[in-house]
């Protein structure tokens, strides 16, 4: 008996060691280190026309057909060389509501008339050298069109190591260090800042992260900076009148002439087919805007996202090797145990 006992306590050790490697690289995957030191830093020049003093990126008061060449150091604090490549992406506003800076955005809105990125180019390599515990001042070429155009320009002048992952996201007009890179903000204002002129595109169904979502489509296609907004909206059947969801978003930031497309996820059941009708409002200290919308989900397209939200993924491959494991542990117990009763069995005889 003690045979059993010490055999199912290795077979208990052995589930044990499987259930602790899918937890293990699961919460790996989540994980971070926000100590990590990077080892090195970036400092922005400010020029003359910087329009408020004591920031620590660029805030300019731009011209129309000005051209200007902008400054910014990189210290290594290591003692090899280290290569840095530079970029300058145009903002946008991201799926959480903020400003994104780092990454490059694949469309934009069409009231967007001037990229930022595509008016200020890198002036050299995009990957430059470093030498150990010393600086590299690299450069970047401004050109203004000529235009009447009045209102703000957006992006971010990002600087990461070669063969380096960055990840992170930037909210506000600032320098933003994370695990592996560093971003300097830059922001051109033209003539007289107009009011915000937020519009309700559309609102459509669809998947997010998993999940069935209502996407409603903000659109702000004014050159300005809108920074914390409520969002508040209510979405209702239209046969009903029955509340289907409510959902508020607070500290909204939307880039000049930029999109949002928001997520609202939905319980499985609350994204069936029908006719409804979405209500938003969007308040912070610069107005007040109302918006109301109706669409339609139909029975396919319910259907469809049914089908790609989490409710019907497979089962990862990690748990599929696991479960794998799992199995030929419990098969080759039941064998083992069956050959040692035999032979106890033999033995008493």
């Amino acid at each position: 008996m003690q045979e059993i006992k010490r055999f199912w306590g290795i077979v208990s050790l052995g589930i044990g060691v499987v259930m602790g490697l899918v937890s293990s690289q699961v919460g790996y995957a989540a994980s971070t280190n926000p100590e990590n030191n990077i080892g090195f830093s970036v400092s922005a020049q400010l020029p003359s026309n910087q329009l408020k003093t004591g920031q620590s990126y660029f805030d300019l008061k731009m011209q129309s057909g000005q051209k200007q060449t902008l400054k910014a150091v990189i210290y290594n604090s290591t003692k090899r060389d280290i290569k840095v490549r530079t970029s300058i992406h145009t903002a946008y506003t991201n799926q959480n509501g903020a400003i994104e800076y780092i990454t490059a955005a694949k469309t934009f809105d069409p009231s967007l008339k001037f990229s930022l990125a595509k008016l200020t180019k890198i002036d050299g390599e995009a990957v430059v050298t470093v030498p150990a515990n010393g600086t590299k001042t690299v450069t970047a070429k401004v050109k203004m069109p000529t235009t009447d155009f009045q209102g703000v320009l957006l992006g971010g002048w990002n600087f990461e190591k070669v063969d380096e992952q960055v990840t992170g996201h930037v909210d506000g007009a600032m320098n933003v260090r994370n695990q592996y890179a560093y971003m300097i903000a830059m922001k051109y204002t033209l003539g007289k800042v107009p009011a915000p002129k937020l519009l309700l595109a559309q609102v459509k169904p669809g998947v997010d992260h998993g999940h069935q979502t209502i996407f409603p489509i903000l659109r702000n296609v004014s050159a300005v900076i809108v920074p914390k907004l409520t969002l508040k909206t209510e979405i209702t059947d239209r046969k009903t009148g029955k509340l289907v969801k409510q959902a508020t978003k607070c500290d909204v930031r939307l880039a000049p002439n930029s999109v949002f497309k928001y997520p609202i996820l939905m319980a499985p059941e609350q994204l069936a087919a029908g006719h409804y009708h979405l209500k938003m409002t969007a308040k912070n200290h610069q107005g007040h805007w109302t918006f109301e919308k109706d669409f339609d989900i139909t029975a396919s397209a319910a259907k469809k996202y049914r089908r790609a939200s989490n409710e019907h993924r497979e089962i990862q491959p990690i748990w599929l090797v696991a479960l794998g494991v799992l199995g030929t542990l419990i098969f080759g117990a039941i064998i083992a145990l069956i050959i040692l009763i035999i032979r106890r069995h033999r033995q008493a005889k």
